[in-house]
């Protein structure tokens, strides 16, 4: 392969974005081939290991995913061969010697671009139970760790290893296909999709940026798997609703962050920033799903998005509009983050002690939850009952999975300090 000098070839951190970009793409393909999900990672795994010892001296292949696709593939056809008959691909080498590498697409046009969305509706077969479906292609698909799945669920990390074993066991004992389901089955399995989509989404967009470069990425793959679900279903309202909030939140990326890598909250934002081709693609969106009169979660979540990103200063928020898409919500998937969410437009509208007293059931349910305690912390700071304030606070600290949110706890704490004096 030929060499393409780059000035941050040699460093780690640039090869693990790489192979984290590339990872949804190649264990799918590679799941195809082989059928057996345990094959398709430690394939996966494999070319990894590869990467890092040949990309620093031979220079970043033109499609790492490709390049990964072709390494796994032949490095698991070395190891075990199967019992049906595949032909090897040829070796990366080879494929340089003959004019150039290949890319994803040259390896399988007919059916390279779906792959993704294949190997989630084959992670929601009905043998599995719903969270094992998801958790499984949280692991599978975008190679997150179990403790970020975990906090995602609201569980143990063990509680979380248990469940993935259990749904990699299950597939293996019933022999789940690996082909594209049918369309009856596709729409069977379409709910649990649109929340394997969403969770991913969530994790690219919740980046931080010390971990921007190689979680952001996932962000735009929900979006782009968001728009293959369309094509499928191009008469389903939910999933209008659900690419257009992923678009709303999208848009409002570019000024989620500080110069400083700092968290900035929504009503501190530069609202300039907002990226206004994804709001109006996501307000059409929303519109269309309107036609149908059948509004369901994804949808309520969007028409949320949507108030926040139509208010061009945040005194002009329709509060009052956004608590009730919050009941109509809790009505329909009632969840201890959703009241959660709820109480902030109380707080806005009726003041802290409201909020509070809404909140605090939640606590057994939200306790490893970093933002329950973070409003919980800000409320009470708001009436003044300081030491609660406080432990409520450090309680959020504890719960921070970055620096960034560490940070935008201590910027509560030092205002906690000042006012308390």
């Amino acid at each position: 392969m030929a060499d393409r000098p780059c000035p941050r070839m040699h460093d780690p951190a640039h090869i693990d974005v790489a192979i984290s970009a590339a990872r949804p793409k190649a264990v799918a393909a590679l799941l195809r081939y082989f059928r057996d999900l345990d094959t398709a990672e430690e394939a996966f795994q494999e070319a990894c290991l590869r990467a890092l010892q040949s990309w620093p001296r031979k220079g970043f292949p033109v499609d790492p995913a490709a390049w990964l696709i072709l390494v796994g593939r032949n490095a698991a056809l070395d190891v075990e061969r199967r019992h049906r008959a595949v032909v090897p691909l040829p070796n990366v080498e080879t494929l340089a010697d003959a004019g150039g590498e290949p890319t994803a697409e040259d390896l399988d046009e007919s059916v390279y671009r779906d792959d993704i969305l294949r190997l989630l509706f084959v992670c929601g077969h009905p043998s599995l139970p719903a969270t094992q479906q998801i958790a499984l292609a949280l692991r599978v698909v975008s190679g997150l760790s179990v403790e970020r799945i975990a906090a995602a669920f609201l569980v143990s990390p063990g509680a979380m290893e248990q469940r993935i074993t259990r749904a990699k066991r299950t597939i293996a004992t019933v022999g789940v296909e690996f082909e594209t389901p049918g369309a009856a089955e596709r729409r069977a399995r379409l709910a649990t999709v649109a929340t394997m989509i969403y969770l991913v989404f969530n994790e690219g967009y919740g980046s931080t940026p010390d971990a921007a470069a190689a979680r952001g990425a996932l962000a735009d793959e929900a979006i782009r798997l968001g728009r293959l679900l369309l094509g499928l279903f191009p008469t389903d309202p939910e999933i209008y609703g659900l690419l257009a909030l992923m678009l709303f939140q999208q848009s409002r990326a570019p000024a989620r962050f500080d110069a400083n890598g700092e968290l900035v909250l929504l009503d501190e934002q530069d609202r300039s920033l907002w990226n206004r081709r994804l709001i109006d693609e996501a307000r059409l969106l929303l519109e269309r799903a309107a036609v149908y009169q059948d509004p369901g979660p994804y949808q309520l979540q969007a028409a949320i998005a949507a108030l926040h990103v139509r208010a061009a200063r945040p005194e002009d928020t329709a509060w009052k509009a956004i608590e009730s898409l919050y009941r109509l919500l809790e009505a329909l998937q009632p969840s201890p983050v959703t009241t959660l969410n709820r109480a902030v437009a109380v707080w806005k509208l009726y003041g802290a002690e409201a909020a509070l007293r809404m909140i605090e059931p939640l606590e057994s349910d939200l306790d490893a939850y970093f933002y329950f305690h973070g409003l919980r912390g800000t409320l009470l700071r708001e009436l003044r009952r300081w030491d609660e304030a406080q432990a409520a606070l450090n309680r959020a600290i504890e719960l921070a999975k970055s620096v960034a949110e560490a940070k935008l706890i201590r910027r509560e704490l030092d205002r906690l300090a000042s006012t308390a004096q």
